[in-house]
């Protein structure tokens, strides 16, 4: 299925990709692939309602029959839109479907208006999709210089994306889809492009740490105060054993990427009341302020490396005014990383990926490293392989966090040798994670791997926390057995002359003739 949608995604993206770059082409194909989502799940949905069997309507066109006859009765008209408003959250009548647009774009009759419509009258009607169309911008320039070529455009895009079985799609669909895009086009997407979307095997790991010792926990919360396209978040649901009791916040700078992770949420059937989220700078004003603002977890893949303002009133803001500095103006790593740990419960576990530089950096990250240290903040710093991020090729580290610990321990893995090398970038296997994991939780000694260190051994290397200093990797050469390698030099010369021994022996049964005896002569002076 993954491989179905891959290559409809690459065939749709051939329509725009000559008009515009992939970070905007990109909206145009996960918006109309989110707006399929939602008709195709209503269609499904209505066939549950009238308790038909979905083998006989098995097809987005015989579900729609069925709609329009469930609609022309007078008797369940109301009845029926209100129940898919009670458990979808939305209706769309029938001429707005994507299968319908879809059905007019192969007849060439499809009419760009109509699809625009379909994204106000579902924009306005229902909070939850309120802005999660404005990315795709159906009279912009680049889809054609008139309504006519942006007809068009759309139309082959709209063809293209129909035949994909969206319901069938067994994981993230907007996260898969994102992740294609970005992978596929990355030199085109820009360097910033990785910033919205964590490898799904990091993503992985992290949501199985946080999980752990929460598994039974009815009621579970997350927050990512830089959720980019969400699936950070979306992950834990899958270590936990009621996955439908989690309440998700998030915070997104990027209008687009926050419309993203709505859409992402929302296609996990997430229900809106479960949903919190904010589209804003979350430094630069804290978030949320109000009840709840401490969470089971944290999840975090920030910015690396962002710039801030370090204005001097933070000093005297909440989360940050236990450590005595600010970080850096260039480098808002420690920013982010406070943020996120003052959001966190003093029973819950926070995991963030950050640039190795935070481990062992002087001046203000410094002092605020020994802080968290010597408060016993920091449980465990795990070295990730580089080149692992769209975008960017750099090493990075997971640091795992929690409060009210009374071991002031940290322990190291070093996880950065073992990976796969595929063409464009690193990726991690399922073994890579489930040793990653599973060390993680016995926290104990493996050698060139793992090493769990005691405060004293951090004190005494001045709490830098480069995973080199615990963790040695270094595999030293076998001694050279000097009397077996001039056994071998002394049999290898041997060997030597007797081949050239037989070679000037061939030499000499060969047929002398005036072309070649020159030649010939030549050749044994070389060997003499």
């Amino acid at each position: 299925m993954g491989a179905e949608l891959n290559n409809r995604l690459f065939s749709a993206a051939d329509n725009l990709r000559s008009k515009m770059d992939a970070s905007e082409y990109k909206n145009y194909l996960l918006g109309l692939i989110f707006y399929k989502y939602l008709s195709d799940k209503l269609l499904e949905k209505v066939v549950e309602l009238a308790d038909e069997n979905h083998e006989e309507y098995d097809t987005p066109n015989k579900q729609l029959i069925l709609y329009k006859e469930l609609l022309e009765d007078e008797d369940t008209k109301q009845d029926l839109i209100q129940t898919l408003v009670d458990t979808l959250g939305f209706e769309i009548e029938p001429e707005y479907l994507f299968n319908v647009l879809a059905e007019q774009a192969k007849q060439n009759i499809f009419q760009l208006n109509d699809l625009n419509k379909a994204f106000i009258e579902l924009s306005t009607k229902y909070d939850q999709f309120n802005g999660l169309f404005d990315d795709v911008d159906l009279q912009s320039k680049k889809l054609g210089s008139d309504d006519q070529q942006r007809n068009v455009t759309i139309t082959e895009v709209l063809k293209k994306i129909n035949d994909v079985n969206l319901m069938g799609h067994d994981g993230d669909v907007i996260g898969d889809a994102y992740e294609f895009l970005i992978g596929q086009f990355a030199s085109e997407a820009g360097k910033k492009a990785g910033e919205f979307y964590t490898p799904h095997m990091i993503s992985d790991m992290m949501a199985q740490i946080v999980a752990i010792g929460h598994e039974d926990k009815r009621l579970f919360s997350v927050f990512d105060p830089t959720m980019g396209s969400g699936s950070l978040m979306l992950n834990v649901r899958n270590y936990l054993n009621y996955p439908d009791s989690i309440k998700y916040h998030g915070q997104e700078l990027n209008t687009t990427t926050f419309n993203l992770a709505k859409m992402n949420l929302i296609l996990h059937g997430v229900d809106k009341e479960d949903i919190r989220l904010r589209n804003g700078d979350t430094l630069n004003k804290d978030w949320p302020s109000d009840e709840p603002y401490t969470f089971d977890s944290v999840l975090m893949n920030p910015p690396y490396s962002a710039k801030w303002s370090a204005d001097n009133s933070f000093l005297d803001d909440s989360r940050f005014n236990k450590f005595g500095k600010l970080a850096p103006k260039s480098k808002a790593d420690f920013a982010f990383l406070l943020h996120g740990y003052y959001h966190l419960k003093e029973t819950g576990t926070m995991a963030i990926v950050l640039p190795h530089g935070v481990l062992f950096r002087g001046a203000a990250e410094g002092v605020i490293r020994k802080k968290l240290l010597e408060d016993g903040s920091i449980y465990a710093v795990i070295g990730m392989p580089s080149n692992l991020f769209f975008g960017t090729s750099i090493p990075t580290t997971v640091i795992i966090l929690k409060k009210n610990r009374t071991e002031r321990d940290v322990f190291f893995i070093d996880a950065s040798k073992e990976f796969i090398k595929e063409k464009n970038q690193n990726k991690l296997t399922k073994e890579n994670i489930d040793k990653i994991v599973d060390t993680y939780k016995n926290r104990e000694n493996i050698d060139k791997y793992a090493h769990l260190a005691e405060f004293d051994e951090i004190k005494d290397n001045d709490f830098n926390l480069n995973i080199p200093r615990y963790v040695d990797t270094f595999e030293e050469e076998e001694p050279i057995d000097i009397e077996q390698l001039s056994n071998e030099i002394v049999s290898l010369n041997n060997e030597i002359k007797q081949a050239e021994t037989d070679f000037l022996s061939m030499l000499d049964e060969l047929e002398i003739t005036e072309d070649t005896e020159s030649l010939i002569r030549a050749t044994k002076e070389v060997f003499r």
